[in-house]
């Protein structure tokens, strides 16, 4: 089965590798670098209970399946490969500074609240009049830049094929059927094409109207944070005040702003000092530590705020795109569906609620 996979980030390359490694014929076109959009800009948390806090059944459900799969996916990425992704269960504190906070973390999980003592001797950092905080150990991250260089390896060592700065720009028909994909470059034919081109995917020509849900870019900028001399990282991921941190490398992450801009990624001012002041409000130590770095990304966001996984109504076309947030802890089960799917096997993960048709519903 020869399949065209548009999109290089960790959800293009993940589904490409598990598809190569079933036999198939994969060549993934990237507009740009390996994993150089959302995937590169992101956090690299895989926080199912923390990013799935308000969400519905069916995502809460593939939030927590998919974490469960990353020790396996990410193992087996560093073998395939032969390059170290950094995964590691740190787990997730997600602290509140008021009561109100601490009342609606507790309803969420009685079992893992803690009291503010007991979460600053896990986070020193915390200010010392919170009000409480979630703990879970389980909870954990990966580093999201050297994942998509991993996976880049490991697609095109299973056999995939790999074509950067190469912009699938249509999808050519045929009797309602899609035939070929093409680029400034070349024609390529294949039996299915999946969209996976994060907040591009709707700007790909040639398919009916309305038979890709609309994706919206979302820009969200971080910072990154070094200490000073002497200076302890926290462990874990920490949440709250609105903004999340993650210690790696040295460095602590710090995100993220959420703006409907367009696909413009310029930094601005406000957001750096929105994200420091944030941070620094949870953890008042952090006014020492120096902003070494500021970048931002674009997120694919759907109209309902839900993923879009499956096949869409245009024979041949599927879709694996609107992550938002969570594009990072998505990949294995995401990966695992749609190669299921594409092969014709029989789906082990629930996507029903994520089908692309639904918006025609």
């Amino acid at each position: 089965m020869k399949i065209v996979i548009i999109g290089a980030g960790v959800a293009g390359l993940s589904i490409g590798w598990k598809l190569a490694q079933a036999g198939a014929d994969v060549t993934v076109l990237e507009r740009a670098g390996v994993a150089h959009a959302a995937t590169w800009a992101a956090a690299g948390m895989i926080a199912a209970a923390a990013e799935s806090a308000e969400a519905g059944p069916a995502e809460a459900a593939l939030c927590s399946r998919s974490a469960q799969m990353w020790p396996d996916f990410a193992a087996e990425i560093e073998e395939q490969s032969g390059r170290e992704i950094f995964y590691r269960k740190d787990g997730v504190l997600i602290a509140a500074l008021n009561a109100n906070e601490a009342e609606a973390l507790k309803s969420r999980a009685p079992s893992r609240f803690i009291g503010a003592a007991d979460a600053r001797a896990i986070a020193p950092l915390l200010r010392e009049d919170i009000a409480g905080a979630l703990w879970d150990a389980d909870e954990a991250q990966v580093d999201n830049r050297e994942l998509g260089r991993a996976l880049a390896i490991a697609f095109q060592r299973a056999g995939g094929k790999l074509s950067i700065n190469e912009t699938a720009v249509r999808i050519e028909m045929d009797k309602g059927r899609a035939v070929a994909a093409r680029t400034p470059f070349k024609v390529y034919f294949a039996d299915a094409f999946v969209l996976a081109a994060g907040a591009w995917t709707s700007q790909i020509e040639g398919l009916p109207k309305d038979s890709v849900p609309e994706i919206s870019p979302v820009k969200g900028e971080m910072i990154a944070l070094a200490p000073p001399a002497g200076a302890q990282l926290p462990r874990s991921l920490l949440w709250g005040n609105e903004v999340y941190m993650a210690p790696r490398h040295g460095k602590l992450l710090v995100g993220a702003t959420v703006e409907e801009a367009g696909f413009d990624t310029s930094l601005t001012d406000a957001a750096r000092e929105f994200l420091f002041e944030h941070a620094a409000g949870l953890c008042p130590a952090l006014r020492n530590w120096e902003v070494e770095d500021h970048w931002a990304g674009l997120r694919p966001r759907a109209p309902d705020g839900l993923p879009v996984i499956g096949a869409t109504t245009v024979e041949n076309v599927f879709v694996a795109s609107g992550q938002f947030r969570n594009g990072i802890l998505l990949a294995p089960a995401i990966a695992e569906a749609m190669s299921a799917l594409l092969l014709k096997q029989p789906l082990t993960i629930g996507i029903s609620a994520f089908a692309p048709e639904r918006f025609k519903r």
